[in-house]
């Protein structure tokens, strides 16, 4: 049994290569889905069933302060008796003292290293041992892999530049040419979704659910994901962007969840958001109609709507003259409507107004709508495209 601790670009494909040579392929990765693992052949399993049932464990990630020292000494005591050890990733990842200990005791049977905690390694506990194979970390220092690289930065770039696809990027999904132009509306729509979503959150986020649905599930839905934590945050977070939401998710404590489901009604495709506070659980729905987005559910109450630069949020209860008041202050305030989409739950139940504006509204504006009979609250949204 092969373990693989990380399974981003390089752990996917010693995992494919290892499966295509017949081995049994288990990997721990807390960002790993069951979808991707059933679609890599491999199965999916906590750091320590790996650590105790992997006949040869291998490491694929980068150092972090969740992975520095990730094989301990405490790591090492739980592996199989016998089993080897590879680290070609990141030095600082392996106790190098802990791994000397096992195997001068033969707890281990043997590790191969490229990567040490001290580099250039001019000295190390594991020189000498008959059991460890050590390699100067020198893959990407001769003459052909440095000029394969820069061969390869200038085609990535090109390509980039020229179709939009991007290739290897560190903190940023893999897209092809065509994988972009499919994903541009789900992009704008996860952007909006996202940010009605984060304006409307005051109270820390705990946690924060994607399901996509139709059409949508079927994409690669990893940068749409990334989008919506990135427009949920931005009101909150000044310095947010697609490179680092997820990590600032991380930081603040926020589970982000991405999931996937059958659709039957009459939309062909749907994104949900879910986010999860201290007090309540909110949640919004949108679509793609003929590559525009649509906002589709708020809070379980259907209504269909376009989003707007500017727009008013309105929840009240559901009587006679709410809409007539809503008209009346728009015109004694002089805001021009553009288009206003209405829903409920029920008859005099819980409803929503959601107003297509011309201009922002002052917050002294907001307080005066409150202040209308039947309103419970008001709010201004503020919408940005993406530039894709």
């Amino acid at each position: 049994m092969l373990g693989i601790i990380g399974s981003g670009n390089i752990g996917s494909i010693v995992a494919g290569k290892a499966v295509g040579f017949g081995l049994k392929v288990q990997a721990y990765d807390p960002y790993l889905s069951e979808e991707r693992a059933n679609a890599l052949g491999i199965k999916k399993v906590e750091l320590e069933e790996l650590l105790t049932t992997s006949d040869v464990v291998s490491l694929h990630v980068p150092k972090t302060p969740e992975t520095e020292n990730i094989i301990s000494a405490s790591a090492i005591n739980k592996m199989k008796k016998g089993a080897l050890l590879i680290n070609c990733a990141r030095g600082g990842l392996v106790d190098e003292l802990a791994l000397r200990v096992a195997l001068e005791s033969e707890h281990l049977r043997g590790a191969a290293l490229d990567v040490y905690l001290e580099e250039p390694a001019k000295d190390n506990p594991l020189f000498g041992l008959e059991n460890v194979i050590c390699t100067p970390h020198l893959g990407a220092s001769t003459t052909e892999a440095q000029e394969k690289v820069a061969v390869q930065i200038a085609e990535q770039i090109s390509d980039y530049l020229l179709e939009g696809s991007i290739k290897n990027a560190l903190n940023a999904p893999n897209l092809s040419a065509e994988e972009l132009r499919q994903l541009t509306p789900y992009l704008q729509l996860a952007n909006y979704l996202g940010s009605f979503a984060g304006q409307l959150t005051h109270t820390v986020i705990k946690g924060l659910t994607v399901t996509f649905a139709g059409d949508a599930a079927r994409l690669n839905v990893e940068p749409l994901t990334t989008q919506v934590v990135q427009s949920v945050l931005a009101p909150h977070v000044s310095d947010i962007n697609v490179v680092n939401a997820r990590q600032v998710a991380r930081d603040r404590g926020i589970h982000v969840t991405e999931a996937k489901e059958d659709l039957e009604e009459v939309y062909h495709n749907r994104v949900t958001i879910s986010i999860t506070t201290e007090d309540k659980t909110r949640s919004v729905c949108g679509t793609i109609i003929q590559n525009r987005p649509r906002l589709i559910e708020i809070k379980g109450i259907k209504l269909e709507s376009e989003f707007g630069e500017h727009m008013l949020y309105i929840t009240n209860q559901d009587q006679p003259g709410v809409i007539g008041a809503i008209g009346n202050f728009a015109a004694d305030k002089s805001i021009n409507i553009a288009n206003m989409h209405l829903g409920r739950r029920e008859s005099r139940g819980d409803a929503i107004s959601l107003l297509d504006i011309d201009a922002p509204i002052s917050q002294d504006d907001l307080q005066a709508l409150r202040d209308i009979e039947y309103i419970r609250d008001a709010h201004y949204l503020n919408f940005k495209s993406l530039s894709l």
